[in-house]
């Protein structure tokens, strides 16, 4: 090392206060760096791999949220432009502006993974930010985890860290598991599963999967190995925490009064089995109407809060709020452990009643589909439109056309509950990504179906897991719009009640057993195998048997769902919708496209307004019409006879476009014209031309030769040859 390296590494270590830390993960250096950068914030890391580095801040207020019933967890995900080294934006603003859904995505990602490692007394404001400063090969999400994990161990927030994620991808036909595969990799069009886990200690927390019908034994390696990397970095940063982490601060949680449990057995305590179990007479159908069980455990809630506070006036209403979901949550544990008791009175593994419907409700959508699961209702719709309607992504991350989109709404109605209308929040963003990966490896090639595909799940009625009930809508609207999808998809949500080494696997989750229990493992998939899975927990990790367990749960219920759908529509129907656009695909060589296109776009949009379509070109000379009724049959007419090319011996019927001394100028197509000359006329000596012919004229003609510049001469005598003998020339 030279001495000017030196003296820079001194200055980073005097001044920055630059201390790093390495780590080897499938041969690339996990690098991370602590300094003063941004040393305001009560911890922060900046995490490097290869050539993506993200810097993690973690910051908590100094004094608690007034009347706050929640941990308020806030965790924002930065994207910015100057990471891949463009100016992005629009024309007339150059600055990054709302969360790409890539973004929110990644954010949800960390926020999932951490959440559960904060004690839920917590009422001091938490944000942790993550800022990609380069973009390189490998996705920042994975880096991301590591470094909120470490921002938030290394400060003295308090946090039951640390926790640490991994990628773990597979290609088709091939046994050998890729640790963290690049963006390139994962492109690969034989590219089979990408999942991403987050763990500690032997177990999982959090799991987000992409994949093509994979078998479950081969997602359960994939989870295995993911362990087995999660575990070496959880060491490594185990140690850095050991040696820079600060002393945690003491947030002591809130004391009951001593009188809380006398209340409570006087006032509650007898009532509280028969409101959670169904055995009040009103309660006895409250999957189908959930809103009534909520109602009557409201009830509850309230008489218990009321009988509190008149005991204990001026104490804060929350904490017997907190009390009341500790004492449910226990109820619920303990009956589903130890007695297989539900809620709603259904066995551990049973599926809740199913309802599928395909199309009837207006034949002016392209498709739609009803499903029911219980108290859970969900309605898609199918629209489909040309190439041209595909979605341009221009973000950090992704600058690409999106040709399926699905996207998923949450009224408040869904729950019986007034609210805002309209929008975008995280969750919606996260629920339509998920049904969205889980239907893509399911519908056609573009090549054999060019449409743009969007559905919109509509969440009519919530009772646990919309987004495995949109899955199941959308393959409803996908095949009574006659998409030719591979295969109906369908998902579902299996839940987890855990208590020491003791636990049940609970199938089809509903709304309490989601609220109070410890796993929502939503999995969704086709007969032949999974296409994604997401993973929440409430608790700090699920042990790897218990997720082999839950996979196979998911398996067996999964068929009973796609067995249903296929009851109500077998395959997808024969036609698409009268409504839909018809689309016709023209292919040329990529050296006409400026033909078709013509100077400054005008023989292009001659032919959209003529035959009333859209077109869009490829750059590999696929032109793909869009329009309705006998438009684009006509537009691939004419482009046919633009792009054609003519042979010798070909016969034509040609009009005369223009007559001069050695001949006439005749055409053949559209934007076509030949020579005829005037020795080719006819087999007698012609003097003038315009004798005759006449402009306007139609007569037929041969291609007798096309030169090297690929100019076309016409012969009218060699298949006429007795064209003129009675035509009598004109004085």
């Amino acid at each position: 090392m030279s001495k000017y390296s030196e003296y820079i590494q001194l200055i980073d270590i005097i001044i920055m206060k630059t201390k790093e830390y390495k780590l080897e993960v499938n041969g690339k250096i996990l690098t991370c760096e602590f300094n003063n950068l941004a040393n305001q914030a009560n911890g922060s890391v900046i995490v490097r791999y290869g050539d993506t580095n993200v810097l993690a801040t973690a910051v908590i207020s100094k004094f608690p949220k007034d009347n706050f019933d929640f941990f308020p967890l806030t965790v924002d995900f930065e994207e910015k432009f100057y990471a891949i080294g463009k100016i992005l934006g629009g024309r007339y603003s150059k600055r990054e502006g709302r969360p790409t859904d890539e973004a929110i995505l990644s954010g949800r990602i960390v926020d999932r993974t951490i959440r559960p490692l904060f004690e839920d007394h917590i009422r001091h404001e938490v944000q942790v930010t993550i800022i990609v400063l380069s973009l390189g090969e490998d996705d920042p999400d994975v880096l991301s985890v590591i470094a909120a994990s470490l921002a938030l161990g290394t400060s003295d927030i308090p946090w039951k860290g640390p926790t640490s994620a991994i990628r773990i991808g597979k290609y088709k036909n091939k046994k050998d598991l890729l640790i963290n595969p690049t963006y390139k990799e994962r492109e690969a069009k034989d590219f089979e599963f990408d999942v991403l886990a987050c763990g500690k200690d032997n177990t999982l927390n959090m799991i987000e999967t992409a994949a093509g019908e994979s078998k479950e034994d081969d997602l359960k390696d994939a989870l295995k190995r993911a362990l087995e990397e999660i575990e070496k970095i959880q060491d490594f940063q185990k140690k850095i925490i050991a040696e820079i982490g600060k002393e945690k601060l003491v947030i002591e949680k809130p004391k009951d009064p001593e009188n809380i449990e006398s209340i409570w057995k006087e006032t509650i305590a007898p009532k509280l089995f028969d409101y959670v179990f169904s055995t009040l007479p009103e309660a006895k159908t409250k999957d189908e109407d959930s809103n009534l069980y909520k109602k009557n455990l409201k009830s509850l809630e309230d008489l218990w809060i009321e009988n509190f506070l008149e005991k204990n006036p001026g104490v804060d209403a929350n904490l017997a709020k907190n009390y009341f979901e500790i004492k449910v949550n226990d109820l619920i544990h303990s009956e589903a452990i130890e007695n297989d008791r539900r809620p709603d009175g259904r066995a551990i593994d049973e599926l809740r009643p199913l309802f599928a419907k395909a199309g009837g409700v207006s034949k002016i959508l392209h498709g739609s589909g009803i499903f029911y699961r219980g108290g859970t209702h969900v309605f898609s719709v199918l629209t489909l439109g040309g190439p041209g309607d595909a979605q341009v992504i221009d973000g950090m991350e992704n600058q690409t056309e999106k040709r399926f989109m699905h996207h998923y709404n949450f009224p408040p109605f869904s729950v019986g509950e007034t609210g805002r209308m309209g929008g975008l929040n995280r969750r919606a963003t996260g629920h339509g990504a998920l049904a969205e990966k889980a239907l893509l490896p399911i519908l056609p090639e573009k090549e054999l179906f060019p449409y743009t595909i969007r559905v919109v799940s509509e969440c009519m009625a919530s009772n646990g897991s919309t987004s495995m009930a949109s899955v199941c809508a959308s393959t409803l609207a996908l095949m009574d719009g006659g998409v030719p999808i591979k295969s109906p998809v369908a998902g579902i949500a299996i839940g987890l009640m855990m208590n020491g080494e003791k636990y049940k696997i609970l199938t089809d989750i509903q709304g309490p057993e989601d609220h109070y229990g410890d796993m929502d493992f939503k999995v969704a998939g086709t007969k032949n195998g999974v296409t994604a899975i997401q993973m929440d927990v409430k608790v700090s990790g699920v042990p790897l048997h218990i997720l082999y367990e839950a996979l196979d749960r998911a398996k067996s219920v999964r068929e009973k769902i796609i067995q249903r759908i296929e009851e109500e529509i077998k395959t997808p129907r024969a036609e698409i919708s009268e409504n839909a656009p018809k689309i016709a695909i023209v292919k040329i060589k990529p050296e006409q496209i400026g033909l078709i296109i013509g100077s400054g776009g005008k023989t292009i949009n001659q032919i959209k307004e003529v035959t009333g379509t859209e077109i869009d070109i490829e750059e590999d000379g696929s032109v793909f019409i869009t329009g309705k009724n006998d438009g684009p049959g006509r537009a691939v007419t004419i482009i046919q006879e633009m792009t054609k090319e003519y042979k010798v011996g070909e016969r034509y019927t040609g009009e005369i476009v223009k007559i001069v001394e050695f001949g006439a100028f005749v055409r053949i197509g559209p934007n076509t014209d030949a020579l005829l000359h005037v020795s080719e006329i006819a087999t007698i000596r012609i003097e003038r031309v315009d004798k005759i012919l006449s402009v306007g004229e139609k007569i037929p003609v041969i291609i007798k030769e096309i030169d090297d510049k690929d100019r076309i001469k016409l012969s009218l005598k060699a298949i006429e040859p007795d064209f003129f003998k009675n035509r009598a020339v004109r004085k």
